[in-house]
């Protein structure tokens, strides 16, 4: 178990902060607000997904915020989607600059006719992130999926 120090209210505000940014990008996700999500991101954001957490190799990559609209628009194909955000693991923390791991089960309905189907995706992010003008945002995100299941739903 880890020793707890005591941190610096500043440095509370700092955490709470980017933890409400971890749960704001899965809330866009669920609402499908793509231009929401995309305002969580620098302009020069880097965004990477590795859809085998095993293989080194990026399935996709992008370089900026803008970039990112056809990804989140993505969503849009399913029904409904639900992400549970697990823990969170701040790995660095400086006044103006962070790094840390965040867990996450993504649950994907989709609908086709009678059909309902579950997808339910592990996902970890590793990332790195900034504060400007006081709001911390996404520098990078590296999105890993860990595994996935699918199956009908009743």
């Amino acid at each position: 178990m880890s020793e707890h120090v005591t941190i610096s209210p500043t440095e509370a505000a700092d955490r709470l902060a980017i933890r409400e940014l971890i749960e704001a990008y899965a809330h866009c996700a669920d609402r499908r607000d793509a231009q929401g999500q995309m305002s969580l991101f620098t302009a020069d954001t880097h965004f990477v997904v590795f859809m085998s957490a095993n293989d080194p190799t990026p399935s996709q990559e992008l370089h900026s915020r803008e970039a990112l609209a056809p990804v989140f628009a993505e969503l849009n194909k399913y029904d409904a989607t639900t992400h549970f955000i697990g823990q969170t693991t701040i790995i660095t923390l400086t006044n103006d600059r962070g790094t840390g791991e965040t867990y996450c089960l993504a649950h994907h309905v989709t609908v086709v006719g009678e059909q309902r189907r579950l997808m339910v995706a592990s996902l970890r992010y590793r990332d790195t992130f900034v504060k400007m003008n006081g709001a911390w945002l996404f520098a990078e995100r590296l999105l890993y999926v860990d595994w996935l299941e699918e199956r009908a739903l009743a």
